[in-house]
């Protein structure tokens, strides 16, 4: 299983440079996308059905803005958009729907309980443009994890791809030294993704590739791409007991329909 995460910065404009030509040839089993930027009635899902790929998205509330989709060449035996369920307490469930009106967790089960794969499309909050939006993504971490600790003991083979919106560790972003105090960098971003990690959870790319500048977006100011000034922000981090059935991890830094790249993780 071929799994390609992509944040798009829009799919209909990113469909107008190339993306499904690109699609056609890279033929992931699963491809999720974040960062729609449009509603589910604006979405060409005929042109991803003629590749083969049925489709499932979860849109934000607000038009233009956010949301997560799913492709998949095979038929998920379950879908959930959003956060929110039955299972958890209304204050929960309280919590959950704000992130569930952007659009920002996408959920597709593949197989049986215990030996099947479910994929996770998440897209975690920016908090570049002030405190109010940095607290809003803190209150989403804070929140996340709890949620993946329950859905893994129900499924215990979770992939969760997306835009994290943080670079874990100095290896992941240009010149660290000059990143601190900036959002997606700051030190209790970096800790709960060390508390992510001690978890259960396996940042794949790292288990194949340990070196340098492996970036996966770039600003689009100060020509940051061509000089490979970039943050890695966009991951597969996969459940413990798939770790003996990945079979490669990659970065696709030479495609562009985006300021991100896709990035690629391939399982048994």
């Amino acid at each position: 299983m071929k799994i390609v995460s992509y944040n798009l910065n829009g799919i209909r404009s990113a469909m107008n440079k190339g993306l499904l030509d690109w699609l056609r040839e890279e033929n992931p089993d699963v491809f999720c996308v974040q960062e729609l930027k449009a509603q589910p009635d604006q979405v060409d899902v005929l042109a991803f059905a003629e590749l083969g790929y049925l489709s499932y998205l979860h849109a934000a509330e607000k038009k233009g803005y956010s949301g997560v989709g799913i492709f998949s060449k095979r038929e998920p035996d379950y879908v959930k958009a959003g956060m929110c369920s039955s299972e958890f307490t209304p204050e929960q469930n309280q919590r959950y729907a704000k992130y569930d009106a952007e659009g920002r967790v996408l959920r597709a089960d593949f197989g049986d309980s215990q030996t099947g794969v479910t994929v996770v499309c998440v897209y975690v909050p920016s908090g570049t443009t002030g405190d109010v939006r940095q607290d809003f993504k803190m209150e989403f971490l804070a929140d996340f994890l709890p949620w993946v600790n329950a859905l893994r003991q129900q499924r215990p083979n979770v992939i969760i791809c997306g835009d994290y919106n943080i670079c874990h560790k100095p290896i992941d972003i240009n010149h660290p030294e000059r990143q601190k105090g900036v959002s997606g960098f700051l030190p209790e971003e970096r800790e709960w993704l060390d508390r992510f990690e001690a978890s259960g959870l396996i940042d794949s790319f790292r288990v194949f590739c340990s070196d340098p500048e492996q970036y996966s977006w770039w600003s689009m100011r100060f020509g940051a791409r061509a000089r490979n000034a970039g943050w890695r922000i966009d991951y597969h981090w996969v459940s413990q007991p798939l770790k003996e059935r990945l079979r490669n991890a990659t970065i696709l830094q030479q495609v562009v329909h985006s300021d991100h790249c896709p990035v690629v993780v391939e399982i048994d």
